[in-house]
């Protein structure tokens, strides 16, 4: 990462499908700390602590996955879960789940840089590949849709970004770096100035 600027995954969402249909009563009786309230939500929430994270199943075999600070983990903690439910024999018809990277959650700074916003959007305006959106009466940060890679950042005068929808960790730090050098490109970040 260029200089100044930090970046880090803040969740990893994932989605699992094991190709049959379980039993969501059966993983209760099995797993009773785990939260199933069919009235409210239809699937059931079966969390771990290594790694840190939460995996909705549903009863028709789909699994997702959240809370996971890098993909590795995401997909450790299907396969955790996974094998918990085969030991004790909910599922019986699977060699390994079928598991895609959903969505990546990082947060990050430029570090002391502000930003100006007003700039950013007017400038993408004429980039093909960006789009943006910037309503600070509704939302104090811009939206910035970049096309390669595909993600999504929201950026805030303060220096602070969020970027959303990329489905590889390299995407962030590619898109990340680009971003900041757009940024250098147009202008439209600054040191702040130091109070004496």
């Amino acid at each position: 990462m260029k200089s100044g600027v930090e970046i880090a995954v803040q969740n990893v969402v994932a989605s699992a499908k094991l190709g049959h249909s379980i039993d969501l009563d059966a993983v209760v009786v099995a797993f009773p700390e785990v939260e199933y309230r069919p009235e409210v939500f239809p699937g059931l929430a079966f969390k771990l602590k290594k790694p840190k994270t939460c995996t909705l199943i549903f009863s028709s075999g789909r699994m997702v996955c959240t809370g996971a600070k890098s993909v590795k983990d995401a997909r450790k903690a299907v396969l955790k879960v996974v094998g918990k439910l085969k030991r004790e024999g909910i599922l019986v018809r699977l060699s390994k789940p079928e598991i895609t990277i959903q969505n990546i959650v990082a947060k990050g700074s430029l570090n002391g840089a502000m930003i100006d916003i007003e700039k950013l959007h007017e400038s993408a305006r004429f980039d093909d590949e960006v789009r943006t959106m910037y309503e600070p009466e509704q939302f104090p940060g811009l939206m910035y849709r970049m096309e390669d890679p595909r993600v999504v950042f929201l950026v805030f005068c303060t220096g602070q970004l969020v970027c959303v929808g990329a489905k590889r960790e390299e995407d962030v730090y590619t898109a990340t770096e680009k971003l900041v050098t757009t940024l250098e490109e147009m202008g439209a970040s600054t040191k702040r100035s130091r109070v004496p």
